[in-house]
């Protein structure tokens, strides 16, 4: 119990710090390409303005939104080249500044941009990729021609880095976080030892006034004879004695670290919680059926197990609609892969019933608590749950046409595998 606190402590804060690195980083990323075609676009916008050259003396209003602050020798880093076509359609190129394409090839570009009808945008050439703009005037038209590998490049390293500092952060914290996640707990284990320390020595002392109350009673019945009294008393011990007992199974059962388990034939289980329901499901005046496929073994506890399997059986007597059906059925799932034991019982009422509260502790559908012949504590399905959990296995309720169905699925083994 205490690990398994420990690992989803330990899951969670891991994912609290993935979800804030991955925004931390992503935010950065994107924030860091949006300025970079924001820098492509300022330049295109300068260069345009000049017929595709670098001005003597730089407007800042044709810098747009980007926030660097171009001068002629910064602009001379930038790898572009040009076209301007006058009124004739005569093209002229200028790839001073570029040495991978020819003039031939700004051209055939060129006319591809021209083709396209738009303004602005991008166009990949032997996998580079290239922004332009378009500017059209009354003396011809530029068509400029922007390289943005150099700025794209320094975007991918901001991204690159940031992620790789990010795992290492996580991979930190999570080594730190595992060396000293018992402290960090130590306060909720603490008091969940405690409580389950109280729980057992309460129950102990209990034992001893309710054993002396059951003797008095007995003694009082051979002195006087039976009375309405005495037998209250009696019923009172001994719903009292249930009580302290589940009390302290369940308290025992969260204590152990580890359940021994061991290949168990769950067929037999189920046919021998079967048979010792039977008579007294039939004996309450309630039909019980059973379909219990052979050979099939589960790694489990074989005395949890068949606890799983009685309250299941009792907890659908209990709640069974009178002259109703007690239905237990055993059998394999998909692929034969999976134990699936499914106890279902009538129950008419169960409609508006809050089915995601049945294993809470203390939980009980009956809200006034009176006594009647349901008496339980709503503790049976709850040990049912963390017994199953500790078989690595699942429980569930569904309510369909009037029926309401416990379904534990678990996975098989084969039969020749050897015992722990």
């Amino acid at each position: 119990m205490i690990q398994h606190f420990r690992k989803k402590f330990i899951l969670f804060s891991t994912s609290a710090l993935l979800l804030v690195i991955i925004t931390i980083v992503g935010s950065i990323s994107m924030v860091t390409f949006y300025r970079a075609h924001q820098e492509a676009a300022s330049v295109l916008t300068i260069l345009t303005a000049n017929q595709g050259q670098i001005p003597r003396r730089i407007d800042q209003s044709q810098q747009g939104l980007s926030q660097t602050r171009f001068t002629r020798e910064s602009l001379s880093q930038y790898r572009y080249f040009s076209t301007a076509i006058n009124k004739d359609g005569e093209m002229e190129i200028n790839n001073t500044h570029i040495l991978s394409v020819t003039p031939t090839q700004i051209k055939q570009l060129t006319t591809r941009i021209l083709k396209r009808d738009r303004t602005e945008g991008h166009i990949i050439y032997k996998h580079t990729t290239y922004a332009y703009q378009v500017n059209k005037n009354s003396s011809g038209t530029v068509v400029v021609f922007l390289d943005e590998s150099l700025m794209l490049s320094k975007a991918r390293d901001v991204t690159y880095f940031g992620v790789i500092l990010g795992a290492i952060s996580l991979l930190l914290y999570t080594i730190v976080l595992m060396l000293f996640s018992k402290v960090a707990i130590r306060p909720i284990i603490q008091a969940e030892q405690r409580q389950k320390e109280f729980i057992t020595n309460a129950g102990h002392e209990l034992k001893t006034p309710l054993s002396v109350i059951a003797a008095n009673t007995e003694m009082e019945e051979m002195l006087d004879g039976e009375d309405d009294l005495t037998k209250s008393t009696k019923e009172q011990v001994e719903r009292m004695t249930q009580l302290i007992d589940s009390f302290v199974s369940l308290a025992r059962l969260q204590e152990r670290p580890q359940m021994p388990l061991t290949t168990v034939n769950a067929s037999e289980l189920a046919n021998e919680a079967a048979d010792n329901f039977k008579v007294m499901i039939i004996q309450d005046g309630k039909k019980f059926k059973k379909s219990v496929s052979t050979g099939i073994y589960v790694r489990a506890n074989a005395h949890y197990l068949y606890e799983v399997m009685s309250i299941l059986l009792d907890n659908a007597n209990k709640y069974c609609d009178p002259h109703g059906e007690v239905f237990l059925n055993l059998n394999r799932g998909k692929r034969n892969k999976a134990m699936v034991l499914s106890v279902t019982n009538t129950y008419a009422k169960g409609k508006d019933v809050d089915y995601n509260r049945f294993f809470d502790r203390f939980y009980r559908e009956d809200k006034a608590r009176t006594v009647t012949k349901k008496s339980g504590y709503g503790i049976g399905l709850s040990m049912a749950q963390n017994i199953v959990k500790g078989f690595g296995g699942q429980i569930k309720v569904n309510y369909e046409n009037g029926r309401i169905s416990f379904v534990v699925t678990m996975k098989t083994v084969k039969k020749r595998e050897e015992r722990a």
